[in-house]
């Protein structure tokens, strides 16, 4: 079947996992960050104080989801986003009101709960059980939501705030939540996918269903988070101090959100050729090339003083993005199966959103402390190469191990 007519017979379901990862941006950091500059200014907080209050907050949602992420196993998927996007709504008018830190505090919480959090999670874990034979391509097509969010939301807040400032800017989007995601999803997902007789046999046949007790005790689902959370980690932090960023190298902030597009059109393409290469391949076969791009990306934006050093970070990024979002998910399945997936992606989304809680605010202290802040972006490249080599070995024990699961017990 031709992606086109994947699309043409499957048109709902996709569009409700694309709708749900787009309107996902307004919960994650590089939109969040846009209004850092002014977040700081208008609360009298450094960049150390700043990052610490979005450290523990998006920490209390990393620590909340592994409870409210299993929902997604219990409840439709229609049920769930009548729950999350008003949510996500009213996470979004907090922040336009708020005038006191702790307020600000559990508006933060509220964005990465609901955004980053639980509609990706949402995303993710329906299309993978809607979609098993052809689950790279509906991957990513709902993936090619985030780029879409990426390369328009971004823009479109820096030029709203220019116009009627930046408190107005989150309440218009609350509006846009509320009167458009929340209906548009609601209607797309109001039905389950079932399997048809015309869906291809699947190529590889999915991991026994582990349960979550059973992952928490495997050592191979640790060091495979290492992959997970390196993207959360370094991604959340440069863009949250992106306007420090800017002004450090002496760079336009307009330019430097203007480059986001480049990240979600490379994003877009390159998501649409992995998906075909994991419904050919596996997840598990290009899982250790999964950092290596996003490595490069650190070194050219730590080394580089130039404005044009963004588009070509922005570019590898989307590369790094394009097969990140992709592997991890794809891989779960292919790991643990298919039945308590929901559960097990609750923690596997908590990890990441923990990573992304910890380094804006350990790196807003290095920044106070007068540590380089390109110095700390060459080390987090270095991370990544590093990762790549244990992934590269954590692949190989997991496909040993499923051929030892898979073979048939003597008589």
């Amino acid at each position: 079947m031709s992606y086109i007519a994947f699309v043409r017979d499957n048109p709902r379901w996709l569009a409700g996992g694309f709708l749900l990862t787009f309107f996902s941006t307004f919960g994650m950091t590089s939109f969040v960050a846009l209004s850092a500059g002014d977040i700081r200014r208008d609360y009298g907080l450094s960049h150390g104080e700043f990052g610490t209050i979005y450290m523990f907050a998006t920490l209390a949602s990393a620590l909340s989801l592994p409870y409210l992420g299993q929902i997604v196993d219990r409840r439709s998927v229609r049920n769930v986003a009548l729950f999350i996007v008003p949510m996500l709504a009213l996470a979004s008018a907090s922040m336009a009101l708020s005038q006191h830190l702790a307020l600000l505090f559990v508006t933060i919480y509220l964005l990465r709960l609901f955004g980053q959090g639980m509609m990706v999670h949402a995303a993710y874990t329906a299309t993978a059980r809607w979609f098993s034979a052809q689950r790279g391509r509906a991957l990513s097509t709902v993936i090619l939501g985030h780029n879409a969010g990426d390369g328009i939301l971004p823009m479109a807040f820096v030029l709203i705030s220019a116009a009627v400032g930046w408190r107005n800017s989150w309440l218009l989007s609350a509006a846009v939540l509320a009167f458009v995601a929340v209906p548009a999803i609601a209607v797309l997902v109001a039905r389950d996918r079932k399997p048809r007789p015309s869906d291809p046999a699947a190529r590889r046949v999915d991991a026994r269903d582990w349960t979550r007790a059973e992952v928490v005790r495997d050592p191979i689902f640790y060091v495979l988070l290492l992959g997970v959370m390196a993207p959360g980690l370094i991604v959340t932090t440069l863009f949250f101090h992106q306007v420090y960023l800017v002004e450090l190298r002496g760079w336009s902030l307009e330019v430097f959100a203007s480059s986001y597009l480049v990240t979600a059109l490379v994003n877009a393409a390159f998501t649409l050729v992995v998906g075909q290469l994991i419904d050919r391949f596996s997840g598990l076969s290009l899982l250790p090339f999964v950092l290596l791009p996003l490595g490069l990306a650190c070194l050219l934006l730590g080394l580089v003083d130039a404005q044009w050093s963004a588009f070509g970070f922005m570019a590898l990024l989307g590369v790094s993005n394009g097969l990140s979002t992709m592997l991890f998910g794809a891989v779960w399945p292919e790991v643990y199966g298919l039945k308590h997936l929901g559960s097990i992606r609750a923690l596997i989304v908590a990890a990441g959103v923990l990573a992304s809680a910890i380094g804006p605010g350990l790196t807003g202290f290095l920044i106070d402390g007068g540590v380089s802040y390109p110095g700390q972006i060459l080390a987090m490249g270095f991370y990544c190469f590093a990762v790549s080599f244990i992934l590269l070995l954590a692949s190989r024990r997991v496909r040993a191990r499923s051929h030892v699961e898979a073979a048939p017990v003597a008589a």
